[in-house]
C-alpha cells in the first residue's frame, strides 16, 4: 500500500464499493461527498496501489442451481513445495472449489466447495483426491448460510 493515506474519503470509498459495487461512479461519487473526478482519482490510487484488487459480482449459489456448500479439510504427509505446486494447481483446475486455503493446525489444506447436490459433491470429490496422496480428507456440509461473503471491516 505504497503511498495512499486511507482517510475518512477513501474509507467511505471502499466502504461504498464493497456494499455497492455496480455503483454508478457519479452516484459513489454523491454518496462519499466528492466530486466525480476526485472521486475517480482516488479510485485510481486505491487500485494502483493495491487497496482495491479486483470489483467482482456476486451471484445466487441458490438461483443457479449450487445448494450444497462443503467445507472439506485435508491432512497430507507430503509438505514439499513440488507437491504443492502441484496440489494447488490440481485444486485450482476444479471450479466448485472457490476457496482454498494452507492452514495451520491439524489440518493442512482447507476447501470451500460448491455443488449441487450430494452426488455433484462426490463426483468432485473423486477428482480432488484422483492421483494424490492425501492422509485424511474430512468434511463438513453447511446446513445454512448464516453470513456468506461480508465486506471487509473499514
Amino acid at each position: 500500500m505504497s503511498g495512499v493515506k486511507l482517510d475518512h474519503f477513501n474509507l467511505a470509498i471502499l466502504r461504498e464499493l464493497q456494499q455497492h459495487p455496480g455503483c454508478a461512479q457519479r452516484e459513489l461519487a454523491e454518496r462519499v461527498n466528492l466530486s466525480q473526478n476526485a472521486c475517480w482519482r482516488r479510485i485510481k490510487q486505491l487500485e494502483e496501489a493495491g487497496v482495491i484488487e479486483a470489483r467482482r459480482l456476486v451471484l445466487s449459489r441458490q438461483a443457479l442451481g449450487f445448494g450444497l456448500v462443503v467445507f472439506s479439510m485435508i491432512r497430507t504427509r507430503s509438505h514439499s513445495r513440488t507437491w504443492l505446486a502441484a496440489f494447488r494447481e490440481h485444486v485450482l483446475g476444479i471450479p466448485e472449489v472457490i476457496d482454498f486455503y494452507r492452514i495451520g493446525g491439524d489440518y493442512d489444506y482447507m476447501l470451500k466447495i460448491v455443488a449441487r447436490d450430494i452426488g455433484a459433491f462426490d463426483l468432485i470429490y473423486q477428482r480432488l483426491i484422483d492421483g494424490f496422496e492425501i492422509d485424511t480428507v474430512t468434511s463438513y456440509f453447511a446446513m445454512e448460510a448464516l453470513a456468506e461473503s461480508r465486506p471487509l471491516p473499514v
